[in-house]
């Protein structure tokens, strides 16, 4: 495994001689930009094994995405070879069909410190939920950020990760927008706590969401990408691009239904993926 390989990948040609907080900004930009949240293998027949070079050799020479569990992991081990003061935490994310947070811990994310102050990292989120830079961890403060109003509460230990949510405009709605989220105007992202992790203590829970018919990762091929201006996601037929703050605190949606010749065709031209197995979306 080799970092220059991983930044090429990227398309990062920076220096990264310095471990600052630019630096892993930049980086991390490049990373969300080009690694797709994906959960594709789960609907092509592959199994997701939650090993660093089996996740080195899909991402990076593949030109494969992965979903948290895989791109984290990587982010996290080229975060490390650079230097950085990082390590794994354990998130529980809420399901808002429940109005709920999961009772077992199915995400991960990263806690980097620079000059005394903890930054969250988390590159694996995905859709229009997915930080566009490194978060401080700090309570009860907004961060702006182009994708919106992210912030942090903390009580008694446990941290609260939430967002703002802006409106959506929608030209020509044909098609509804089916996660429809709680009302009021935040959006509930997930918990976690500072308990540091090691990536084997998600062993069982990579296999678990292989398996469960329950989760939204079975029921459904997901495929999203932040861009420069947005996102693209594509959720089995149905192909999104969002661009943010089109209008004053709005986003601007396109929706469109696709046939499962543009699936493969949209896979290749947005999301520069070329699949080595048949997806059933």
């Amino acid at each position: 495994m080799n970092i220059q390989e991983y930044f090429a990948r990227i398309s990062y040609n920076d220096s990264h001689k310095n471990t600052d907080l630019q630096t892993l900004k930049v980086i991390f930009q490049h990373h969300i930009q080009a690694i797709p949240f994906e959960n594709l293998s789960m609907h092509c027949g592959e199994t997701i094994e939650l090993d660093l070079q089996a996740t080195y050799e899909k991402i990076v020479r593949k030109k494969r995405g992965g979903w948290c569990l895989e791109t984290n992991h990587l982010l996290f081990w080229a975060l490390k070879e650079l230097g950085y003061d990082i390590c794994i935490l354990g998130g529980n994310s809420y399901d808002p069909a429940e109005k709920a947070y999961t009772a077992e811990m199915n995400h991960i994310l990263m806690k980097v410190v620079i000059k005394g102050n903890s930054y969250i990292v988390d590159a694996g989120f995905g859709g229009a939920y997915q930080a566009w830079e490194p978060l401080m961890l700090i309570s009860g403060k907004d961060q702006p950020q182009i994708p919106g109003i992210f912030r942090f509460m903390e009580d008694n230990g446990t941290w609260y990760f939430e967002k703002v949510k802006r409106k959506h405009y929608i030209p020509e709605q044909s098609v509804p927008l089916t996660d429809t989220p709680e009302q009021g105007n935040i959006r509930k992202i997930y918990t976690f706590t500072l308990e540091p992790h090691h990536i084997n203590d998600f062993q069982e829970l990579n296999a678990y969401l292989q398996v469960s018919p329950d989760t939204i990762l079975q029921k459904k091929s997901i495929c999203s990408l932040q861009t420069t201006e947005g996102l693209y996601a594509l959720v089995g037929w149905t192909f999104t691009e969002m661009k943010y703050n089109y209008k004053e605190d709005m986003d601007l949606v396109q929706i469109t239904t696709l046939t499962d010749e543009e699936v493969e065709k949209t896979l290749k031209d947005k999301f520069s993926i070329v699949l080595g197995n048949k997806l059933t979306p």
